[in-house]
């Protein structure tokens, strides 16, 4: 990865962009992508798209630009601030973690606080539900809790990116900074190599609470196709549990979902563009939904051919996360490869 697409995917990564939330990424996306775009466009919502403007053939890769979090859903008579959940934020990890409450006057640091060991019951392993949590702000009463804070403010970890070894990255937010990312760079190639398909680029809002964004996007956009990008878990760590076993692992290359959403043309289509670059890619059963924007875009417009492809990711919805730059490499040339190709497979119908 050379220095400009790593400082671009360091600067996404370490942008804030709770779902509802998400402007300061969306605009960091949209600097970036207008070097070489020939056209960027914004929605209401903060939805954004960038275009090569081809044929007309028309072949959207698509990432979420939210992500998981909390807000400030009350304080205390102390100054204590108690949560709700903004997506799919995992109680066992929170408590014990620096944080950071987005505030319209900056930022505001915070921890959640977790009682010491020492003044725990030995004999309850219990964890508390996100809205019995609290965030200490430092202060000492609600007033000047509320000078600080307000109902309705976003949180997030407060996490650094860190490097690994074997290439491998750890940061907050990987999912889904790694799609948005692999969704500029695939434009790129699109717009440096002027391929015949007209090509968009996706950041879309939302993702996290209820594919919201990617309903607002297809339903406008309507492309003949759309290639989901979305982290999909690595199950190669030691506490992965035995029934949810998919056969994908960190470092074995982009994933290909199969089944439900995923349109088997789409498949063929980006399977056979990997084989042919000499990319290996991993496959993956989905038998009833993906769970990413690819399900949102199925069924708008009357119905947009969609595939889900999968980065693979180590310990998903926490602010650890890690993935493998090789496989974002991997991932990213892969998009832009099958973009340079999508006149060739389309249209994208099944035969009957």
């Amino acid at each position: 990865m050379n220095e400009r697409r790593r400082h671009f995917l360091t600067e996404l990564l370490e942008t804030a962009s709770p779902s509802g939330w998400e402007t300061p990424a969306q605009r960091a996306w949209v600097e970036y992508v207008s070097e070489f775009a020939d056209e960027v466009r914004t929605d209401d919502y903060g939805n954004a798209v960038a275009v090569h403007e081809g044929g007309d053939t028309e072949l959207a890769v698509a990432g979420h630009g939210d992500e998981i979090g909390f807000i400030v859903r009350d304080i205390t008579e102390d100054g204590f601030v108690r949560m709700g959940r903004i997506g799919g934020s995992d109680k066992t990890i929170s408590r014990g973690q620096q944080v950071v409450v987005h505030t319209a006057d900056g930022p505001v640091n915070g921890v959640i606080g977790q009682t010491a060991i020492h003044l725990r019951d030995p004999e309850d392993d219990s964890v508390a539900e996100v809205n019995e949590q609290h965030v200490d702000v430092g202060a000492d009463d609600r007033e000047e809790a509320e000078e600080l804070v307000e109902r309705g403010d976003p949180i997030t970890f407060d996490q650094t990116v860190v490097e690994m070894a074997n290439g491998r990255l750890a940061a907050r937010g990987m999912d889904n900074r790694i799609g948005i990312w692999a969704a500029a760079e695939a434009l790129r190639e699109a717009c440096e190599a002027d391929a015949d398909a007209t090509v968009y680029a996706v950041s879309t809002v939302q993702e996290e609470v209820g594919l919201q964004g990617a309903k607002m996007v297809g339903f406008d956009l309507e492309p003949d196709a759309v290639l989901a990008v979305d982290v999909t878990h690595a199950v190669d760590a030691p506490d992965a549990p035995a029934n949810k076993q998919t056969g994908v692992d960190l470092g074995g290359g982009p994933v290909v979902s199969r089944g439900s959403t995923n349109h088997p043309k789409l498949v063929d289509a980006v399977r056979s563009v990997a084989d042919d670059d000499g990319v290996d890619v991993q496959l993956q059963a989905t038998g009833i939904r993906t769970g990413t924007d690819a399900d949102a875009f199925q069924t708008s417009a009357g119905g947009i051919p969609s595939l889900n492809v999968g980065l693979p990711n180590r310990y998903m919805h926490t602010p650890v996360e890690v993935v493998d730059l090789d496989d974002l490499d991997d991932l990213a040339d892969l998009l832009g490869s099958v973009a340079l190709r999508a006149e060739e497979f389309a249209p994208y119908s099944v035969d009957l």
